[in-house]
């Protein structure tokens, strides 16, 4: 069962394609599951669309949904086609988000920090001006999110958990590892897996999230891992599915996850 559950679309305002092109495209690269998971609206904020390029409007969820579903029922025999969406989570207003998903027809939701102090993770200036036991804390500070974010319940997937590292390849290196021991204890206990996402190829880390260091105590955890491509443009929906499951079976998992109507899904490896 070969699948890929994190994929965009241009409503985000930084990705290629229309979701249509990506179920084609996943066909293309011999999927049976596809998983669409655009990003969140901001639904903490007043505005429309406070920040274009990077998520959604807040009047565009309608139609992701309902295009989503019209081309579920197109594709129906072909490939199945998965109604997800990557949520941004942010504890101050997130009570907002939750009562939103509460009433949506979504398959699974993927939790994601994307900021830590406001700043985002991919801010490539974040770090010039933190020295060594600032970096740090920003790091035990990104773990404690990313736990928080599992046990809110609502995500059955958290994303890119050492995204941080996408612009700043040290990032691996700060010590906090029992910061993340126990995000990985939390992820468990809540049920909820994590993603394998080949995106990090694409910034200047060069690998993907998260390293196999982590995804070997994820394994010590019994942590649930999926994948996903983090694809912004259609040619790389499944890339390196062959590669990320060769690599899981020399760590040592036996099986891998989906999630349909938020019910798990087991696949051997």
């Amino acid at each position: 069962m070969k699948f890929d559950l994190h994929t965009h679309h241009y409503r985000c305002g930084h990705a290629d394609g229309t979701i249509e092109d990506y179920i084609k495209a996943g066909i293309d690269a011999g999927l049976q599951v596809i998983g669409i998971s655009d990003h969140s609206p901001y639904f903490g904020h007043e505005e429309e669309q406070p920040f274009p390029k990077i998520a959604m409007a807040r009047s565009e969820l309608t139609h992701y949904i309902e295009e989503v579903l019209r081309l579920k029922a197109k594709y129906e025999g072909t490939i199945d086609v998965l109604l997800g969406m990557e949520s941004d989570y942010f504890p101050e207003v997130f009570e907002a988000y939750r009562n939103v998903y509460a009433n949506l027809p979504f398959d699974y939701l993927i939790g994601s920090v994307h900021q830590t102090s406001g700043v985002s993770i991919f801010n490539r200036n974040r770090w010039k001006h933190l020295n060594k036991e600032q970096q740090i804390e920003e790091k035990r500070l990104y773990y404690k999110l990313i736990a928080d974010s599992a046990r809110t319940g609502v995500f059955q997937i958290l994303g890119h958990i050492d995204a941080m590292k996408g612009y700043y390849p040290d990032f691996s290196d700060l010590p906090a590892q029992d910061s993340i021991d126990e995000a990985l204890r939390v992820i468990a206990e809540c049920g909820v897996a994590i993603e394998i996402n080949t995106s990090g190829k694409t910034k200047d880390v060069g690998g993907w999230y998260p390293s196999q260091a982590i995804l070997e105590r994820a394994l010590h955890y019994g942590v649930d891992v999926t994948f996903g491509s983090d694809a912004h443009v259609p040619s790389r929906v499944g890339d390196d599915w062959e590669l990320v499951r060769t690599k899981l079976k020399e760590i040592g998992f036996k099986h891998w996850v989906y999630y349909k109507n938020k019910k798990r899904i087991e696949v051997s490896l």
